[in-house]
């Protein structure tokens, strides 16, 4: 499994970016501009049972009405920064009120969100959707700015760093326009708002729904049997999703957020093109299952009769795998440190996991230990006389990929007889990409093996790459073409494919040029999302005839369309960065081993 490059997926905070670009206002969505409207008084109680009422603030020049939701991914990046500039603005006559409304979030789960992050400002329950109903709020987080009369001036997101484009979620390098702040400094000046709307990336508020009597389509008929099908693998307490689909009344309160994702095919992540290829883990719900949740929907989301509930999901605990791994091993003896803001360099931590004989593994699995903070994992295997740690920003020398795990990817599982030989002596070498979120945190990530019985090992598994690292994507170019290649050198089974790009990635094709002339397109990916690092496994493993080339075509957009690209003035070469780029077709593959006749050879591959 020898690779001549580490696999960089670095961007967004795990798992967080899922719902963050997922929940982005769509396009063209129509709401009434409260821009202009009065705010009438109102009163609210904080999570200790204090009331507070609006006019408590008259003395005040500017009030901030903050619409908050405690398990927004993006509430909890841009909570750290409404801090900072409550504080910035706390002495020139400013008021901060957060205000939370959505049902699922409970008095309880608040008071621990403001000790978490150390909110300094009231934060209120509007448990009736009264507030946030009257100033036309939609989504979390969403920020109100009041002026001396309490007229709305300006309605949106606190800047302009994270969004949705073209079915894609970006995250710019950093924010070009403050927003908030800067309508805040124009009302204190006695200026016009010069941008009273911007559009606010964030989840739909949980509002509480009214069911309609009669609906035939319930959570507990059909509802809560299509989110074991498709959802709660990652939304389970514990696992990759920022909050759980396992209950009615969190569900509920997530249940329009869920639809529009659905309905406009953000969620689940799947970026692959319906006319090629089969693949294994597909997640796309069929237009049947679109069509249930939009009738439950309609109906108000009505729970049913609990006693109708299906018997509850098994999963292995703490784990993808199909079994509780066999060894676990852990990426050092304590944990690491992520300090609350700031660039993280990748760490390296190297651990010797105690083989003393070759040993085969057919499944692993990278765990984080923290997933607020951990973007990716990798795990490399190196000589048992070398040693990696710290920071090592040229890379892992000598390095063979073993696992890795980001947002989106499933864990490795190996079609049945199939198994990576890890050699005698094998240290291992995680690769951690930590991302800041506010708050200093802990992280002590592992990873997970589960071992094959080497007798009945008829296939050692390999990682390969189509790589090109000699391009040069010139500056402002929108659509810019980049190629790769590989021809097998042995009759070998495709397992699976996974690109890799960085920002300018826009689409990637993979295709099997056979040597009789015919083409095959395996993949492609019309709308690359560089905070889903999805890997395919096929339905059934693809037999690949010696002399067959993969070929690997890839697209960049190194434009100022491209709302995510750190600078479109400068051209872009590969780099290991993610203001750099990568061009790589990753993929898994088994060679046939002589032994075997080619005819035969699929025959003993099952799906896992």
């Amino acid at each position: 499994m020898r690779s001549i490059t580490r696999l960089i997926l670095a961007g967004l905070v795990a798992c967080g970016w899922g719902l963050v670009a997922h929940a982005a206002r769509a396009a063209g969505e129509k709401t009434e501009t409260p821009i202009g409207r009065t705010v009438q008084p109102f009163e609210l109680q904080d999570f200790h049972g204090r009331t507070y009422r609006l006019r408590d603030f008259d003395d005040r020049r500017v009030v901030v009405l903050a619409v908050l939701g405690i398990e927004c991914p993006l509430v909890k990046l841009y909570t750290p920064r409404l801090i900072g500039l409550a504080n910035e603005f706390a002495d020139q006559g400013v008021a901060v009120l957060a205000i939370n409304a959505n049902r699922q979030d409970s008095i309880t789960e608040m008071a621990h969100f403001a000790r978490v992050y150390k909110v300094n400002f009231p934060l209120l329950k509007d448990a009736g959707n009264h507030v946030v109903d009257q100033i036309g709020a939609r989504r979390t987080p969403e920020f109100f700015v009041l002026d001396e009369n309490r007229v709305i001036r300006y309605w949106g997101a606190m800047d302009d760093q994270y969004g949705f484009q073209k079915g894609v979620g970006y995250q710019k390098p950093k924010p070009e326009r403050h927003n908030l702040a800067e309508a805040i400094r124009e009302i204190l000046a006695g200026k016009p708002v010069s941008v009273p709307v911007t559009r606010a990336p964030g989840c739909l508020i949980g509002r509480v729904r009214k069911p309609k009597q009669g609906g035939t389509v319930t959570y507990s008929n059909q509802i809560a049997r299509l989110f074991q099908k498709r959802c709660v693998e990652c939304h389970r307490e514990g696992e990759i999703a920022p909050f759980a689909l396992t209950d009615y009344d969190e569900v509920v309160g997530w249940s329009e957020m869920i639809a529009e994702v659905v309905r406009e095919n953000r969620m689940p992540p799947w970026h692959a093109d319906r006319r090629y290829g089969h693949w294994k883990n597909d997640c796309r719900p069929t237009a049947e299952e679109k069509a249930l949740l939009e009738a439950w929907l309609a109906a108000g989301s009505p729970e049913g009769d609990p006693a109708n509930l299906p018997e509850p999901r098994k999963f292995v605990e703490g784990w993808r795998l199909p079994k509780e791994p066999d060894l676990v091993v852990s990426m050092r003896d304590k944990p690491f440190t992520v300090p609350a803001d700031g660039t993280i360099e990748y760490q390296y931590f190297t651990v010797d996991p105690g083989f003393k004989q070759d040993v085969w593994v057919k499944a692993a699995e990278c765990r984080p230990g923290n997933r607020t903070v951990v973007h990716h994992i990798i795990v490399y295997m190196i000589p048992h006389d070398a040693h990696v740690e710290g920071n090592l920003p040229e890379g892992v020398p000598g390095h063979e990929l073993l696992a890795g795990t980001a947002p989106g990817n499933p864990p490795t599982i190996l079609p049945e007889g199939m198994a990576v030989r890890v050699p005698a002596g094998t240290k291992f070498v995680f690769e951690m990409h930590y991302t800041a979120v506010g708050v200093q945190a802990q992280d002590l990530s592992s990873i997970g093996l589960v071992f094959a019985d080497p007798e009945k090992v008829r296939y050692e598994a390999q990682t390969g790459l189509a790589i090109n690292p000699y391009f040069e994507i010139p500056a402002g170019a929108h659509d810019h073409e980049v190629t790769s290649k590989k021809t097998f050198r042995k009759d070998g089974l495709l397992i699976s494919l996974m690109p890799h790009m960085h920002l300018r990635g826009a689409a990637f094709r993979y295709e099997l040029h056979y040597q009789d002339g015919r083409r095959e397109v395996l993949l492609d990916i019309p709308h690359y999302d560089f905070n889903w690092q999805n890997t395919y496994y096929l339905a059934e493993p693809k037999f690949v005839p010696k002399g067959t080339r993969l070929y690997c075509v890839a697209r960049f957009d190194n434009s100022e369309d491209n709302l995510a690209n750190p600078d479109p003035t400068q051209p872009v070469r590969w780099g290991l960065q993610t203001w750099e780029e990568m061009m790589i077709g990753w993929f898994v593959w088994a060679p046939v081993p002589k032994s075997y006749r080619v005819q035969t050879a699929a025959a003993h591959v099952t799906a896992p």
